[in-house]
């Protein structure tokens, strides 16, 4: 039997064929296929039967091997194929951007087609910003979509008769209709009140709805009998007890909506909750907080008088509850409410909240006073009763007066006595009794749990020092571990002076000083309290006790002094420095202190002879310092050389020496010497970088740019990291006229010093106008705290005319960094051109209070000889002339 063999239609030949077109041999017989075909067939087979194991694939060749795989792989082979992959790579790159562009507009086109869900609302949800709040609050929520059959089968059959239902017959006059019980059974006409239709309404009447002889219901007289019951109730609900309209019959279908409850929960989480309380209640029937939250469960649901009958069966099984009893009254209107407490007082005579529950109730004075000396001769009344704001001042005093003559206000109860006196300390404010009963108070149980550092503060708000002093003796002690207690005293006392509190933190500092009486720094942190916020007076009387306690505490001796000299008492300081230098005879602090007094008071032969002295007994490098110092500022030019170089001979490695002998030399045009001193002074100094500064401006102000940079660039190798050089290289350019190469610098000094906030400011101005904002804002992100970046702020919105935010910027920089001069000083000039005459002298006065020592501006004016003998005061005056706001 031949093979089946295909069969060609004449849909498949087509029409009539070209001579040139290839033949079709799908359907030839197997007679007449060619060599080449089988040879195809046999490849075919070669290809199915290759091997893809990991182990046969080549990363050169791939799984099927090469072509010219017989012969060596050369170095001509692997540059050609270089050639060719980067060929293709270009190639790729080339058409990448016209590739790209094709995918978008495909993805884009798709996405017309075939929008997301997400993109077909986009419209309204664009819409939803303009949904006012109200308009979210009334959209309802989401509520079962099925049916009744569908959520609970048990009312497949069961259908309530609606209103509809009796007004459709009562329009047609029909007056007897049957209606089926099965179908009333749930909400029907069987229970619209407690007993079905036929059980009597209140007040004796009986509806009569059945018709006689039939026994069927007629729907006239369901609907009078509706209306009837209406009027009733409106009538009962019309007047209160007192006779007062309380309900308005004409409008109380429209103020049906006020009586819903405002409870937010579902009506059966309601049931659920009340079937749950029932079932606690009648397990435990003496359980007071299931009968309160049974009430407060009626009261949210409305059913006020629900409420009040539980809460008053609630009272009848658990008569010794206070919670219930306060509940109880609470629920009750006001006759009621009396006499609620008055059952609950003879339950619980003791009761204070009872008692103070029944004062509330009372509307006269007289009788709330009544109700409290009702409650004070009762056995164990707590002392708290008094406290409350409802007794009067005299009662408070009368029975503060019998408790100082009588030790035992409540015999046998020494537990009062941090009742009365600790429980209410501002009631008790200004009473002299007061310290007396805090301090029997403390002996008995920790004042602690009736009053804290808070009371104390009010009643020092309140203007009674006393009473917060024994307050706070009374609590600073208790409760704090030993090891703790210096630690705890300085923050409380510093957590008082923020709270504006200061004779708590005056308090605190005496009892600290008596329970450490040795601690220099408990005494140092109570004299600068005093210097801040207390009088000269109370200052001085502080010092003394602290150099009897600690005589070798150098700074508290100087304190002393300096604060007589301040007051004009320049004998007086003399003598407190003599009695320091017998405490401390080689101080060098104590020394250069009374050289200061003596020569800026005019005494320069004092001041010599007390630096001899200092220089023979406590030789130190600042001893010789302030030594050439004197003589200089004095014009003695030749003694103040010579005391440098004796100076030298002993201290070459510290660089002041140095810096004045340069200074000296530069003074007298004598640059070549000034170089000589200040090229010898790095030697021994090479990381001092004011020596740097000095030998670069020198060369600059002699015209030698070129070695001043050179100078600059060695500093830096030899001092890396350090933000003066680098500020002082790129100002060096600035001055020179080279801008670009100075923002370069500036550039790789941030990159080397980010976190610098000296350069951060000095870039901010170096921009241009509009850039200067930017970079405000990345200097504030790098050192967010530094007073030259807000310092640079401040004089960025100063620059741009916005007077309260660069005032505000000011206060901040001078708040956080008070030694900063050039604050202070930019400070000033900005009040002078936009302040008044009163922001002027604060910020002056500010400034003499703070007495600032840095700041490039600053120290070049107060370092100055000509200035020497200037007050802080004048010094700023002079600083705030030179600076001109061409920034």
């Amino acid at each position: 039997r031949p093979p089946a063999t295909g069969f060609t239609t004449r849909s498949d030949i087509g029409p009539a064929r070209d001579a040139n077109d290839p033949v079709d041999d799908r359907h030839a017989p197997p007679g007449k296929r060619t060599v080449g075909d089988q040879m195809k067939k046999n490849q075919a087979a070669d290809d199915d039967d290759e091997d893809l194991n990991d182990t046969n694939y080549d990363e050169f060749n791939g799984y099927a091997g090469s072509l010219f795989s017989s012969g060596p792989y050369e170095k001509d082979d692997e540059e050609a194929d270089a050639i060719y992959a980067a060929l293709d790579k270009r190639m790729d790159e080339r058409r990448k951007e016209r590739r790209e562009q094709r995918e978008k507009e495909e993805i884009e086109k798709y996405r017309m087609e075939r929008p997301k869900i997400q993109q077909q609302f986009s419209d309204l949800k664009r819409k939803l910003a303009e949904v006012t709040e109200e308009e979210w609050l009334s959209i309802p929520e989401v509520g079962d979509a099925r049916n009744k059959r569908q959520r609970n089968p048990r009312y497949e059959k069961l259908t309530p008769v609606p209103d509809s239902f009796f007004a459709k017959h009562l329009q047609t006059g029909e007056n007897h209709t049957s209606v089926d019980p099965r179908q009333t059974q749930f909400g029907g006409l069987n229970t619209p009140y407690p007993g079905g239709l036929n059980t009597p309404y209140p007040g004796g009447m009986t509806p009569g709805l059945m018709t006689p002889g039939t026994g069927e219901l007629d729907m006239r007289k369901i609907g009078q009998a509706r209306n009837t019951l209406m009027d009733m109730r409106l009538s009962q609900v019309s007047d209160s007890v007192s006779g007062q309209t309380v309900v308005d019959p004409k409008g109380y279908l429209t103020d049906l909506n006020s009586m819903i409850p405002t409870h937010g929960g579902d009506i059966n989480d309601i049931k659920k909750a009340r079937l749950l309380l029932k079932s606690v209640r009648e397990t435990n029937p003496h359980h007071p907080p299931a009968w309160i939250a049974s009430a407060r469960l009626e009261e949210v649901t409305g059913k006020l008088q629900v409420a009040r009958n539980l809460i008053m069966k609630g009272t009848e099984m658990c008569p010794k509850s206070e919670d219930v009893w306060l509940e109880a009254a609470r629920l009750q209107p006001g006759d009621t409410a009396k006499a609620v407490v008055a059952q609950a007082v003879r339950h619980l005579p003791q009761s204070v909240r009872i008692y103070i529950r029944a004062a509330e109730l009372e509307t006269d004075i007289r009788a709330k006073k009544r109700v409290l000396r009702k409650a004070e001769p009762s056995q164990g009344s707590p002392v708290p009763l008094w406290c409350t704001s409802l007794a009067n001042s005299e009662s408070h005093l009368r029975m503060l007066y019998k408790v100082r003559e009588n030790p035992e206000p409540v015999p046998g109860c020494r537990e009062t006595w941090p009742e009365l006196g600790c429980a209410c300390p501002t009631l008790l404010t200004g009473c002299l009794s007061y310290p007396v009963i805090l301090g029997r108070c403390v002996s008995t149980v920790p004042c602690r749990e009736y009053c804290d550092i808070q009371d104390a503060e009010e009643c020092d708000r309140a203007g009674s020092v006393a009473t917060c002093q024994a307050v706070m003796r009374a609590v600073i002690g208790i409760g704090i571990e030993e090891e703790d207690r210096k630690h705890t005293w300085m923050e409380d006392a510093d957590s008082c002076v923020a709270h504006n509190a200061l004779e708590c933190a005056r308090a605190i500092y005496a009892y600290a000083l008596q329970v450490f009486p040795s601690k220099k720094s408990v005494w140092l942190r109570a004299a600068y309290f005093e210097k801040n916020h207390g009088t000269r007076e109370s200052l001085e009387a502080l010092l003394q006790r602290a150099v009897a306690h600690c005589p070798k505490a150098e700074v508290l001796w100087l304190m002393g002094a300096k604060s007589k000299w301040l007051a004009g008492d320049v004998p007086a300081a003399r003598s407190i420095l003599a009695l320091a230098f017998q405490a401390n005879p080689n101080s060098e602090e104590i020394w250069l202190a009374a050289v200061k007094l003596e020569s800026e008071n005019n005494e320069y032969e004092r001041a010599r002879r007390l630096l001899a002295k200092a220089r023979s007994s406590a030789p130190t490098a600042r001893v010789f310092m302030k030594s050439v110092k004197l003589e200089w500022v004095l014009g003695n030019i030749a003694a103040a050389q010579e005391l440098c170089e004796e100076a030298l001979k002993h201290y070459e490695d510290f660089p002041k020496l140095w810096m004045m002998k340069g200074q000296i030399e530069e003074q007298g045009e004598l640059m070549e010497k000034a170089r000589e001193a200040y090229n010898q002074g790095l030697k021994k100094c090479p990381h001092s970088t004011p020596l740097w500064l000095l030998l670069s401006r020198l060369e600059e102000k002699i015209g030698q740019l070129t070695r001043a940079r050179a100078i600059l660039e060695k500093s830096r190798l030899k001092n890396p990291k350090n933000p003066g050089l680098w500020l002082e290289s790129v100002r060096l350019e600035y001055r020179a006229g080279l801008k670009n190469i100075a923002n370069t610098l500036m550039a790789k000094a941030l990159q080397e010093c980010p976190s610098s906030g000296i350069l951060w400011s000095e870039a901010v101005f170096l921009e241009a106008r509009p850039q200067r904002k930017t970079k405000s804002v990345d200097a504030l992100k790098k050192c967010e705290h530094d007073p030259h970046v807000l310092l640079a702020v401040a004089k960025l919105f100063w620059s741009e005319r916005k007077i309260t935010k660069a005032r505000e910027w000011f206060h901040r920089t001078v708040k956080i960094d008070s030694d900063l001069g050039d604050a202070w000083a930019f400070f000033y000039k900005f009040e002078l051109q936009h302040g008044t005459e009163e922001q002027q002298e604060e910020v002056r006065k500010r400034c003499e209070n703070a007495e600032p020592r840095h700041g490039e501006l600053w120290c070049t004016v107060s370092k100055d000889i000509a200035n020497w003998q200037r007050k802080i005061g004048e010094i700023l005056v002079l600083v705030a002339a030179r600076i001109k706001n061409t920034f």
